[in-house]
């Protein structure tokens, strides 16, 4: 039994959103359905960081929900996306995932799951990129983000768990930070955090991987790490 993340799968079985179109995801979901098959069993459990179907809506995107509940893993837990608009209630989500036979995925939201002696914990994350929001927009959603993050990482922790973070936005990238992000991380004992998002060798090339005031970032993005599921434990 082992842990695996991978980031930003950009499913578009439901909807024409071909992601061949850019430089590095020529074939990406056969790519990925390949060296999935290659390197996760049945009885492992593999945490997918965001991004997961461009599908508008639940309806779009069951194909792509589908498609993963059918590669192997016991268990597939998933944290949301800013691409991924299909999101909705939890309530809703998993009524949903049981009509249609969901039965290996997991929703990371506001709480975590144990794995062995660890906790998976995670949320979206920020980052302060839309340029239509104001410095409290940026600063209402940072602080939302924040407080889903230590929901999390709290709950492990009352477990007995020790925390292992996953995002979807880096909490830090070239010199930018996220501090309500950052600060969680601080007041707790995490080691390691993995986060998507950052797509192109142009911009690879500024992401934080390594240690940071005593955390371990890791980009897990599938175009970074060429749609391999990466295994952590």
């Amino acid at each position: 039994m082992s842990l695996f993340v991978i980031g930003d799968t950009h499913l578009s079985f439901g909807t024409a959103k071909p992601m061949d179109i850019f430089a590095g995801w020529e074939h990406h979901a056969e790519r990925l359905q390949s060296a999935w098959f290659e390197t996760v069993s049945p009885e492992d459990t593999i945490v997918l960081a965001g991004d997961i179907s461009w599908g508008m809506s639940l309806s779009e995107a069951l194909p792509d929900l589908q498609w993963l509940n059918a590669l192997p893993g016991r268990e597939k837990i998933i944290l949301k996306g800013n691409h991924d608009y299909w999101w909705a209630t939890v309530k809703k989500m998993q009524e949903f995932f049981a009509a249609n036979g969901l039965d290996t995925l997991r929703l990371l939201h506001n709480n975590c799951y144990a794995y062995g002696e660890y906790g998976i914990c995670g949320t979206r994350g920020w980052v302060n990129m839309d340029p239509e929001n104001t410095p409290a927009d940026d600063a209402k959603v940072s602080a939302r983000e924040a407080q889903r993050l230590e929901v999390s990482i709290t709950a492990a922790e009352q477990q007995g768990l020790k925390p292992l973070v996953f995002l979807h936005y880096p909490p830090i990238y070239a010199a930018s930070c996220n501090y309500p992000i950052l600060e969680v991380l601080w007041r707790h004992p995490v080691t390691d955090c993995w986060y998507g998002h950052i797509h192109g060798r142009s911009l690879h090339r500024y992401a934080v991987n390594g240690e940071r005031d005593g955390i371990k970032y890791h980009l897990i993005a599938g175009d970074y790490v060429q749609f391999i599921p990466q295994k952590i434990l």
